[in-house]
């Protein structure tokens, strides 16, 4: 080949080349996501998506409202024993009248003849406060224990005409419990780690593991007068719909049975009422019982503890709460309270 045809031959093959480039289809390959961006894409497992999205939204909140109670209950758990007994205001639980040591030996259950002691404290205290409304209303001069009572009506900023009508009704005893959380806390070293295991994996905050020291004391075989057995207290019917068994076996007995039973349980009841204080809330009063305060005053969990009147939300609704928060407090730190 001459030069003039090398130089002809060169060229046309540029411009077929250039011409095939121009008729092509352009491939994009997109840019993998960042980490921030990978974090926002849901799980193509709804049940994976699902936990996670629980696991995110697993912080226990602790309203400034709700102090007092938790104080309240880490008092009872810690630092009052089984033989004495607190007389306090059943609303405002930052109102103890009075702490009482109970006469002669005290063991886990009251003898007859301590519990007409507890019961006369109690109904001192209730005609104290009736004497104490009456002096306010007519404007009847009072003695030193009057005004000691009105400082404790009036701590944390209260209004006293507020709270001294219906005081004397709202006067309950608080037997301590420092003996037997303590042993609820040594027998929780066997079961902890499990429990936390199976919070974990089920996509739920791992501290729910802590719930067994308000049910029981971490006491395997604990029984209840409304019928709820074991560790985790389920009762039949909810035993039946959280661990099923088809072998006839009563896993109510069993705490890791319960616990992943727990698990189904208070993921269901986040899933329904959407926070952990009214899920957690729902261990004691049930799921419908906690929807229909919802229903009734709002979605806010410190005006349902405030306001709701349902006719099974008492003190032990109330409450249940604020003492998970004190026992999770407590058994976070052990050393601290028990050194």
């Amino acid at each position: 080949m001459n030069p003039l045809d090398r130089r002809i031959f060169l060229v046309l093959t540029m411009v077929f080349a250039l011409s095939a480039c121009n008729n092509s289809t352009q491939v994009v390959k997109p840019n993998p996501p960042s980490a921030n961006q990978s974090a926002a894409l849901p799980s193509t497992n709804p049940l994976q998506y699902q936990k996670r999205a629980s696991t995110l939204s697993g912080a226990f909140q602790k309203p400034g409202e709700l102090q007092p109670a938790v104080e309240f209950w880490s008092k009872t758990y810690t630092v009052w024993h089984r033989s004495e007994v607190a007389f306090h205001d059943d609303r405002y639980l930052d109102v103890v009248y009075e702490v009482m040591l109970l006469p002669g030996n005290v063991d886990d259950s009251l003898t007859t003849d301590q519990k007409e002691i507890v019961k006369k404290r109690r109904d001192f205290w209730k005609v104290q406060l009736s004497i104490l409304e009456s002096k306010i209303r007519y404007n009847a001069p009072l003695n030193a224990n009057d005004k000691q009572i009105i400082s404790k009506l009036k701590s944390n900023g209260r209004q006293l005409n507020s709270l001294i009508i219906g005081a004397s009704e709202r006067v309950r005893s608080q037997r301590g419990t420092r003996e037997r959380f303590k042993q609820g806390l040594d027998i929780s070293r066997k079961y902890d780690r499990q429990f936390r295991k199976i919070f974990r994996e089920a996509g739920l905050p791992e501290d729910l593991a802590c719930l067994p020291h308000v049910e029981s004391s971490f006491q395997p075989s604990a029984k209840s007068s409304a019928g709820a057995v074991g560790m985790w207290q389920f009762t039949k019917g909810a035993a039946k719909t959280f661990m099923p068994s088809g072998n006839g076996v009563d896993q109510r007995l069993d705490p890791f049975a319960s616990a992943n039973g727990a698990a189904r349980y208070l993921s269901h009841a986040y899933q329904k009422l959407g926070d952990w204080p009214t899920a957690i809330t729902s261990y004691n009063h049930g799921i419908g019982g906690m929807k229909r305060a919802q229903n009734q005053v709002g979605h806010d969990f410190v005006r349902i503890v405030d306001t709701y009147n349902g006719p099974a939300f008492g003190f032990a609704s109330r409450n249940y709460y604020a003492q998970f928060l004190a026992a999770r407090e407590i058994a976070s730190n052990p050393r601290q309270y028990f050194p």
